[in-house]
């Protein structure tokens, strides 16, 4: 879910998942496509809304990676169409892994400091930054540069979501095994227990057989 342009789906291509990758944009899916083709692997690749899946209990593992499309959206019952649809896609027993923003990260630290920190590693400019504590939604302008060498400004409206929210939204879809873990950059682990000095949480759910 949110494919961009590949790099997670190609990698799981690769090990010889059966993937299909979805995304909004039909620019990003032609470069996904492209990236696939370089790579030698096979994906298919379908534009979607992520909160209108075309999809009923078809997959075994959806996977929604660094805000693939959740917690990126303008409200709260936007963000949860979001799940229902994954859930919708997903056959009985399957399990359902996703990130999203950690909403304890910015009760002790301040959210413009730690992307300005991170801004060399993508080469991206955060500026306009505001964050609402009240309802844990942050505004921010980012330039950065295309494929083609052109500045892209992008305006976002990210949702932060503290565990029991998540639990509660899930448990609401049917999941009975929620787990919930930091996100660190590189290979996700279960070891890494959820602190607030994660900026991300890792959510695995697993729907009733």
């Amino acid at each position: 879910m949110g494919c961009g342009t590949g790099r997670h789906a190609n990698e799981l291509a690769r090990r010889g998942y059966s993937v299909t990758s979805v995304d909004m944009s039909e620019q990003i899916l032609r470069r996904a496509r492209e990236k696939a083709r370089e790579n030698k692997v096979q994906v298919n690749s379908i534009q979607a809304d992520a909160r209108a899946l075309p999809f009923e209990h078809e997959f075994d593992l959806p996977i929604m990676l660094c805000e693939g499309g959740f917690s990126l959206i303008g409200t709260d019952e936007m963000n949860f169409e979001i799940l229902k649809s994954v859930t919708r896609a997903l056959k009985p027993g399957g399990k359902f892994i996703f990130t999203t923003l950690n909403g304890l990260f910015p009760l002790f630290h301040s959210v413009k400091e730690f992307l300005a920190s991170h801004q060399g590693e993508n080469q991206a400019v955060y500026e306009g930054h505001t964050f609402d504590l009240m309802i844990f939604r942050e505004h921010a302008r980012f330039i950065f540069e295309g494929d083609g060498g052109q500045p892209i400004e992008l305006e976002t409206n990210e949702r932060y979501y503290v565990p029991s929210e998540i639990t509660w939204q899930l448990k609401s879809l049917g999941y009975l095994k929620i787990e919930i873990f930091g996100a660190r950059l590189g290979p996700f682990s279960r070891e890494h227990r959820l602190t607030t000095e994660d900026y991300e949480m890792l959510v695995i759910a697993e729907k009733p057989a």
